[in-house]
């Protein structure tokens, strides 16, 4: 199941609105036959992947197959795996997590025991489950995984003085937030961030990674005609909501089927977001310096006593470079 679960992992970022699986078939004897992960909404799913890699499809007669979730039971964009599942002939099934989906999930698991399949299911559930938590939130209310983005200085700082260039933290740590760029589905910022820095909001130096939708949030809907968001080459997956709660917008955009939404600014955006309690995850990166000035990484109203601030529930550092990264789930 840990290979499984290696598999699913490099769908991450790829598969949306589908969830990340992956799948291993394993003979009676313990050998390892095939090893496969979803690779895109609309194109076979890890176990059918999996089958199709067999040297001989009476391989799987006998054999055990290890998936990260729940065999789908229902027609989507491809058929249902637990049918041709059943056709093939394992004689096991191991499932690490339960699909999630409201409408079918554990179905899968009564037809496959219908059919004589021995099936055990609950193995890595939590690691299995963690790499899907956008998908796992989506499914069952519409509403994306919502991660806060920024690099700051050591003082909360979001700007550096105009003459210095725009960048406060550290090649290295762009190059580790251009990696979450690439698994989530939109990027969202103010209108402020885009008048002040012109960013792209593109995924740059991964090999075949999709290129999120970019999200500008406007009170005035005012906005520079000629910002790279409306010029590129990626300007037909550039959306501008003007004068909308930042929660109203984030139910739409989960409407679109977009599943995960990474904040990269600005403070006022971020504010709004953490006092409507609107974020699953932060990934902070922190520079070894002190700018000052007026400028912090999250505005807002802020918690009135220290009891009602929002907490990482498991934080996590990790130093690159000179930096620190501080991530974690609320």
């Amino acid at each position: 199941m840990r290979l499984a679960w290696r598999e699913a992992a490099k769908g991450l970022g790829r598969t949306s609105p589908n969830p990340a699986v992956g799948a291993v078939i394993v003979s009676a004897a313990g050998k390892i036959l095939a090893c496969a992960h979803h690779r895109a909404a609309g194109q076979p799913h890890a176990e059918i992947e999996a089958m199709r890699l067999l040297k001989k499809p009476e391989h799987a007669r006998g054999a055990t197959l290890y998936v990260t979730l729940e065999p789908c039971s229902t027609q989507g964009r491809t058929p249902p795996c637990v049918d041709e599942i059943t056709r093939a002939g394992f004689r096991r099934v191991v499932i690490a997590a339960i699909d999630p989906n409201p409408k079918h999930g554990g179905r899968a698991v009564e037809i496959l025991r219908k059919a004589g399949v021995e099936v055990r299911a609950g193995v890595l559930e939590s690691e299995c489950a963690e790499i899907n938590r956008a998908f796992n939130k989506w499914i069952g209310t519409k509403i994306p995984w919502v991660i806060a983005k920024a690099g700051m200085s050591l003082d909360g700082r979001i700007t550096r003085p105009p003459s210095e260039g725009r960048w406060i933290t550290s090649a290295a740590s762009r190059a580790h937030a251009m990696k979450l760029r690439a698994q989530v589905d939109a990027i969202l910022i103010g209108a402020g961030t885009l008048r002040d820095d012109n960013p792209r909001l593109t995924v740059r130096g991964i090999p075949e990674a999709r290129q999120p939708w970019r999200v500008v949030l406007s009170r005035s809907g005012d906005l520079p005609a000629d910002a790279h968001l409306f010029t590129d080459e990626g300007r037909d997956r550039t959306l501008v909501f003007k004068d909308r709660p930042l929660g109203e917008v984030l139910r739409e955009l989960g409407q679109r089927d977009i599943t995960s939404v990474l904040i990269e600014g600005g403070s006022r955006i971020l504010g709004a977001a953490f006092d409507q309690k609107l974020v699953d995850e932060v990934r902070f990166y922190l520079a070894p310096l002190f700018l000052g000035g007026p400028k912090v990484s999250v505005a807002g109203l802020g918690a009135g006593v220290a009891e009602d601030a929002v907490r990482i529930r498991t934080p996590r550092y990790e130093k690159i470079g000179g930096d620190i990264c501080v991530s974690g789930m609320l």
